[in-house]
Order: C-alpha cells, then structure tokens, then sequence
C-alpha cells in the first residue's frame, strides 16, 4: 500500500492488549501512510498493571480515555472504544482507522468502519485471530514493528523454509496473472495492492525485506523491468512470471 501524507488517520487503542514499549513504532508507522490526528487509548487507569503507559501517552501525544470495569468478566474497554470508534466515524473529518488491538471483538468494529467508507488498519501482535486480520485493509503484526530493520538488501540475509518461499512465489505469481497486461508485465503497485486485498497481514518485513521489489529480487523466479516515466528520473517497476508461469 503506497504512502499517503495527506490521509488523516484516528488511532485506536486497547491498553489491555497492547504492549506499551511498542506504542512509539506503532506510532512511527502509522505516520508512514498517512497523520494520525487522532491518537486515543482505552482502559481502567486505576489498575496497577497499566502504570507503566503514563509516561509513554506524554512522550507521544495520546490522549487516555478513562473506562471503569463495572462488571467482572465484561471488557468494557472494548465497549468504550467501539462507541468511540462511531463517534468518530460520524462527526470527523476522518479518512481512516487504525485499530491497536489484539483482540477479536473489534472485528465486526473493522468491517462497520470500512462499509462506512473508511480505510482500517489493525496493528497487533501474531497472537491475532484470524477474522480481525482480514477484516482490515491492512495488518500489521507488533513483532515485525519492534524488530529491527534491514536497510540495505547486501545486509540482509534472510531464510525461507521451502514451503514459506513457495507459498510466497505463488501468491506473487497469482497476483501478477490478475493484473497483468496481454504481454504478461504488471506493475508492482497493483500486484501489491491486489495482494494485500488477498492477504491484509502481507508485509515483505515478515520475511527479512523493507519492500516487496527486494523481496521479489530474492526469490528469483520474476523478470523485472524498471522504466522511467517520461524525461523524470522516477522508476516505474514492471514485473512479469518467467516462462509463462
């Protein structure tokens, strides 16, 4: 998904099912596509365990959204943030959600946000069930946020098991079929997109690559083209599946 300065983002988040070491990246990423201008979190502030998020909400501008827990067994947080969520959706100049949670009961939060027209990301951990992950345009896993990043594809020496390579081969391949033109090239910013439509927890940083061209570069299995856009030095990437896969 390409990086987009202008969209406004509100960023959700559940403190019960978040790391608070991790907020600051998550921050940091959401930036990367688009300004979060709304930056919430949701929880009992009077429990001892969610101490340590006070000094983290100063250093990054959160706004804390008090939320008592008024009967056991019953999440209220999610309750609170959900409500939220809607007010939002409604009264602001919002072009999408990021939703920071781990938890399963926002999934049917995701799907109303996008059937009101509104971008959504999720941000949580492996741990995630699986409906969350796909409700979402886009999700990103927190261990992939907290790891540190190869900048340069000569330092990065990652591994594939034969079957996670194969796997990704196949969905590249697959994408690059859907979208490409009668001569069999496609452009890599929509077999991406396309991709992440398939598969919303897609991230060439779950495999050791900053971007997916690195990652496609790796494989070896992909023929690439990469053509300049009139007299500009700004480099179109083509890709097309070898030998007519």
């Amino acid at each position: 998904m390409e990086i987009n300065e202008e969209l406004r983002f509100a960023v959700l988040i559940d403190a019960d099912n978040v790391p608070y070491k991790s907020i600051a990246g998550i921050i940091a990423e959401v930036a990367r596509y688009g300004t979060p201008v709304i930056k919430r979190i949701y929880g009992d502030w009077t429990k001892p365990n969610l101490s340590g998020w006070k000094p983290v909400l100063l250093e990054n501008a959160i706004t804390p959204i008090q939320q008592y827990g008024y009967t056991t067994g019953k999440n209220a947080t999610d309750s609170a943030m959900i409500i939220d969520a809607m007010d939002v959706l409604y009264s602001k100049n919002i072009d999408g959600f990021c939703l920071v949670s781990s938890d399963s009961d926002f999934t049917r939060l995701a799907i109303r946000l996008r059937e009101g027209g509104k971008k959504v990301f999720g941000i949580g951990e492996k741990k995630t069930p699986n409906p969350f992950i796909v409700a979402c345009d886009k999700f990103i896993y927190i261990e992939i946020i907290d790891a540190e990043y190869i900048k340069e594809e000569s330092a990065n020496q990652p591994k594939m098991s034969d079957k996670t390579r194969a796997q990704v081969t196949k969905l590249i391949a697959e994408a690059i079929n859907d979208v490409a033109d009668d001569s069999g090239w496609a452009y890599l910013g929509e077999v991406g997109s396309l991709i992440m439509k398939k598969r919303p927890d897609f991230d060439p940083r779950n495999y050791g690559f900053m971007k997916l061209n690195l990652l496609i570069k790796h494989l070896k299995v992909f023929e690439i083209d990469e053509r300049r856009k009139g007299r500009t030095n700004i480099k179109h990437v083509f890709i097309r599946n070898k030998n007519g896969d």
